[in-house]
């Protein structure tokens, strides 16, 4: 690694590799100062979620790379390490998270395109695509462009239905 990579920069790829070996994604990497040491909040999520052995064993990982790496700006320097999954109630901004939503019902809120812009749909996301989302509205299919989407989050619901199985329908 070029010692020209800013320290931030470094951080994010030291991490972001360890994430990715442990087969997730990185979502976010906030690193607040915290009087002589810093807190490292690494969020992280994958298609089947994370489990606390999960996020245990990634936290061993990513601290030995920390520890380890000469070039990351954290290890040498007393750190507070804390990873974490995003949440149920997260934002959705990826294709991916929307992916990881089938069966859930959704609150989105529509963005400016359209004579509909500002507008808020609650529905239960079929299926996905690389392009866009179809959701479940009132009974109605509402096929949309990420585009179209200015902010969705998924609602939490405590006596949700099964997500559709193997079978339902996929987007490409």
């Amino acid at each position: 690694m070029s010692s020209r990579v800013a320290p931030r920069e470094r951080l994010t790829e030291l991490i972001s590799l360890a994430v990715t070996a442990a087969g997730f994604d990185l979502e976010d990497l906030v690193i607040t100062p915290a009087g002589r040491r810093s807190l490292v909040r690494v969020i992280v999520d994958g298609d089947d979620g994370i489990t606390l052995d999960d996020v245990a064993a990634l936290s061993r990982a990513l601290s030995a790379a920390l520890d380890d790496d000469d070039a990351a700006p954290i290890g040498a320097s007393p750190y507070v390490l804390e990873v974490s999954s995003p949440g149920v109630d997260r934002p959705l901004t990826q294709p991916r998270h929307w992916r990881r939503a089938i069966g859930r019902l959704v609150t989105a809120r529509l963005a400016a395109v359209g004579p509909v812009e500002g507008d808020t749909l609650r529905g239960r996301v079929l299926s996905t695509a690389d392009k866009g989302v179809i959701l479940d509205v009132s009974g109605v299919r509402r096929e949309l462009a990420y585009g179209e989407i200015a902010t969705a989050r998924v609602e939490v619901e405590f006596n949700r239905p099964k997500a559709p199985g193997p079978g339902a329908e996929e987007g490409s």
